[in-house]
């Protein structure tokens, strides 16, 4: 390669990468063509973000550290918690049932949990009813697991290696909370293109608001 083509390519090069900034790409950016689906990305200069997850009845978000990576933006937030939900109660009720049962000072989000009941029987599966309470026959568990329809990509499993039949569990506030990582988008003429953390695919567009 000629070596004047060769300084112009490399001085090309190095003006469009200046160009790339935390300043010049920090702004507020909007979920496009999503339908019932509202979600943005707020990028500040500081490289922290903060994002943003409405859909029906539900409103998310999350925040974290975001990086240039070769012309790329990266977010990543803090570790997700191992679980969501944290067991305060475990004991032999004299009943004829087994319990599973979820406590939290909002009692209208209780029917939207769900339980997995393991048993030497097979798997029993049901919905919280308005007292956050599911229950089946008694019998021995080896395991529960616990669901949040909300926020459907969250579950936690318990093992459980007792003959406890009662088992009373509490909501952890981060369980509506978007964790994220390596998530990497794309800067477009517009805004940027890629990943979204709730959304399968990897083609979505978001336009910049200011």
């Amino acid at each position: 390669m000629n070596k004047h083509l060769l300084l112009l390519l490399l001085m090309t090069t190095s003006a469009a990468t200046a160009q790339i900034s935390p300043d010049s790409i920090a702004g507020e950016y909007h979920l496009q063509g999503v339908m019932e689906t509202a979600s943005a990305i707020l990028l500040k200069p500081d490289s922290t973000f903060e994002l943003y997850f409405s859909y029906g009845v539900m409103d998310r978000q999350g925040h974290g550290k975001w990086r240039l990576d070769n012309g790329k933006v990266v977010l990543n937030s803090r570790p997700k918690p191992e679980l969501d939900f944290a067991l305060v109660s475990s004991k032999v009720s004299g009943d004829d049932f087994t319990t599973v049962k979820i406590v939290d000072s909002n009692q209208q989000i209780l029917p939207f949990f769900e339980a997995l009941i393991k048993t030497p029987a097979g798997e029993k599966y049901g919905k919280m009813n308005q007292e956050g309470i599911y229950q089946i026959p008694k019998t021995k568990t080896s395991g529960i697991d616990l669901f949040f329809t909300l926020a459907p990509e969250r579950y936690s499993s318990f093992p459980v290696t007792t003959d406890d039949n009662y088992f009373e569990f509490r909501i952890e506030p981060w369980i509506v909370e978007i964790f994220v990582e390596n998530i990497t988008l794309k800067l477009s003429e517009t805004g940027l293109t890629g990943e979204h953390p709730l959304l399968k695919g990897d083609a979505f567009s978001y336009e910049k608001m200011r």
